[in-house]
C-alpha cells in the first residue's frame, strides 16, 4: 500500500484539467466549474450548506439572561462545562476542515469544505455569545478553561486530538482518511451529550434561546457529518488499496472506543440532572453510532440499539431531512433576526 506524502493542492496550474483527478493527491488546475465535477450531487450539498446560513447575534437570548440566575446550581455548572465542550470541539474542528481542504485536489471538495470550516467557526463564536448573554467575563471565561483543565473532558478528547494533531504533521491519503473518520464521530456523536442536555432544558421551557442556537447548530453539524460521510467513501472507492479488513476493524475500534468515551463523559456531566436518564443517554448514544456507521456503509456494531431510546429528543434531531417541514416550523421557533425584535443588544 502506496502511502506517500501529500503536497497541498496547488492554487493554479493551467496545464492541468478542470475536472479533477482525484479527491486527494490527483491533479487538476484549480478553476472549479460546478457543471464539470466528478460527483455532481455535491452542488446539492454546497446549496443546502449556503441555505443553512446563520448568525449567533441575531438569535434572541433574552429570556435566557433573565433564567440563568434562576436555574439550579447543579444546571448552572453544566451549562458552562458543556458550552467548553462544544466550544473545544468546534475550535479544533474550524481548524482541521480548513487543513483538510487546502490538500483536496478536486476544487469542488475545497469549496464545500470551506463552507463547513467557516460555519465550525459560527459555531464556536455562538458559544462566546450565549456565555456574554448569561455570565460575567471572568466566568466566561473561567467555562472556556474547563475545555484544557478538566480531566474527564481532557480523557474524552485525547484520541480526537492525537489524530488530529498528527495529520497536520504528516498528510497522507491514510491520514485524511482517519482524520474524516474522527470528524464523523465529532459532527454525529461527541456533540450530543451536550446537544441533549440544553434540548432538555428547552422541553422545562428554560433556556429557550440558547437551545434554538444548539438547534442551527445541530442542523449544520447533520449536514457536515453527511457530506464527509459521502468523502470518506468516495476516498475509499479512488483508493480500494486502503479499503481492507484492518482499516475496517481500525474504524469499528475508534467508534467503539469513542462511545465508551462519550457514555463516561455522559454519566460524569449530566449527573444528577432533572430529566435525563443516564441508561436512556449511554442507549442514545450507540443508537448515533449505529447511524454514522451506516452512513460511512459499515454494519451496525449496537444491535440492540437499531432504534432511538431517548424518545423525547426526536423532535429535536430526528426531524432535520432537508425539507422545509423540520423542528423550527414545527416548534414555531423560527430564524429570526434580534434587530428586528427586543434583542440582547436592547437589555
Amino acid at each position: 500500500m502506496s502511502n506517500f506524502l501529500l503536497e497541498k493542492a496547488k492554487t493554479l496550474e493551467p496545464i492541468n484539467p478542470n475536472r479533477a483527478t482525484a479527491l486527494f493527491g490527483g491533479k487538476s488546475s484549480g478553476i472549479l466549474n460546478w457543471n464539470d465535477i466528478e460527483y455532481p450531487h455535491w452542488y446539492k450539498t454546497y446549496k443546502r450548506l449556503l441555505g443553512n446560513f446563520w448568525q449567533s447575534d441575531e438569535i434572541n437570548m433574552s429570556s435566557d439572561v433573565k433564567q440563568f440566575p434562576n436555574l439550579s446550581e447543579k444546571e448552572q455548572e453544566t451549562y458552562l462545562k458543556v458550552i467548553s465542550l462544544l466550544a473545544t470541539l468546534d475550535s479544533s474542528q474550524t481548524r482541521t476542515i480548513l487543513l483538510t481542504s487546502l490538500y483536496a485536489t478536486d476544487p469542488s471538495v475545497q469549496s464545500i469544505l470551506a463552507v463547513i470550516a467557516q460555519q465550525e467557526a459560527v459555531h464556536n463564536e455562538s458559544y462566546s455569545y450565549i456565555l456574554s448573554s448569561v455570565v460575567s467575563l471572568e466566568k466566561q471565561n473561567q467555562a472556556f478553561e474547563i475545555g484544557r483543565t478538566d480531566p474527564i473532558l481532557r480523557k474524552r478528547n485525547q484520541l480526537l486530538m492525537e489524530q488530529y494533531n498528527q495529520f497536520v504533521e504528516e498528510a497522507t491519503i491514510e491520514s485524511i482518511l482517519k482524520t474524516l473518520v474522527y470528524s464523523t464521530l465529532l459532527e454525529g456523536l461527541f456533540f450530543y451529550s451536550g446537544f441533549a442536555f440544553f434540548y432538555n432544558l428547552s422541553r422545562q421551557n428554560k433556556m429557550v434561546g440558547t437551545s434554538t442556537m444548539i438547534s442551527y447548530i445541530n442542523r449544520d453539524e447533520l449536514e457536515h457529518g453527511r457530506f464527509i460521510c459521502e468523502l470518506i467513501r468516495a476516498v475509499l472507492a479512488e483508493h480500494p488499496e486502503y479499503n481492507t479488513k484492518s482499516f475496517t476493524d481500525w474504524v469499528y475500534n475508534q467508534f467503539q472506543e469513542a462511545v465508551d468515551l462519550e457514555i463516561e463523559w455522559s454519566q460524569y456531566v449530566l449527573k444528577d440532572v432533572e430529566g435525563i436518564d443516564l441508561e436512556e443517554m449511554a442507549g442514545f448514544i450507540k443508537y448515533r453510532a449505529n447511524k454514522m456507521l451506516r452512513m460511512i456503509g459499515l454494519s451496525e456494531i449496537y444491535l440492540e440499539h437499531l432504534q432511538n431510546p431517548m424518545k423525547w429528543i426526536r423532535v429535536y434531531v430526528d426531524n432535520f431531512d432537508g425539507t422545509k417541514t423540520d423542528f423550527f416550523e414545527q416548534k414555531s421557533r423560527s430564524y429570526t433576526k434580534v434587530s428586528e425584535l427586543n434583542g440582547f443588544d436592547e437589555l
